[in-house]
């Protein structure tokens, strides 16, 4: 089964066929926007249609060798808050990237708060990227559940 998250303009990610692990895509008109639709099919993964409440901001800030350790790196950020800090990431606020550095304020709440669909072990780099088709970003990962 293959689902897709949009937002009613364009299509913010999409989850693929994966034999054990979840796979997608996601994609944007800007780098930031890729990335931060990445986050979002994190979170779907992690907590299915939970609507997180918007209760606390925190600050991110990672740095990579390329576009994919960046992005790989961002997102294990989320799964560090989310084990250590007991955050769970509503959206992105704010996102800047430039020179493989990356920072970014999201919003989120206690993740005590809320009932997990799945448990997101690791971000891998298997089938990982992320490039530019026509006019948009397009970033695929998959994530060891």
């Amino acid at each position: 089964m293959v689902k897709t998250e949009s937002n009613g303009k364009s299509l913010k990610f999409k989850f693929l066929e994966h034999t054990a692990d979840v796979k997608f895509q996601a994609s944007g008109k800007t780098l930031e926007e890729a990335f931060s639709n990445c986050v979002l099919a994190l979170k779907e993964t992690i907590a299915e249609k939970v609507k997180v409440k918007d209760m606390t901001e925190r600050k991110i800030q990672v740095s990579g060798n390329d576009l994919e350790s960046l992005l790989q790196r961002f997102l294990e950020e989320f799964l560090y808050l989310l084990d250590a800090k007991d955050f769970l990431v509503s959206k992105i606020k704010e996102i800047k990237i430039k020179d493989n550095k990356l920072t970014a304020i999201v919003v989120g709440d206690e993740a005590k708060h809320y009932k997990f669909s799945n448990s997101v072990k690791a971000i891998t780099y298997n089938e990982m990227f992320v490039k530019q088709i026509d006019n948009n970003w397009v970033c695929q990962v998959v994530l060891d559940v």
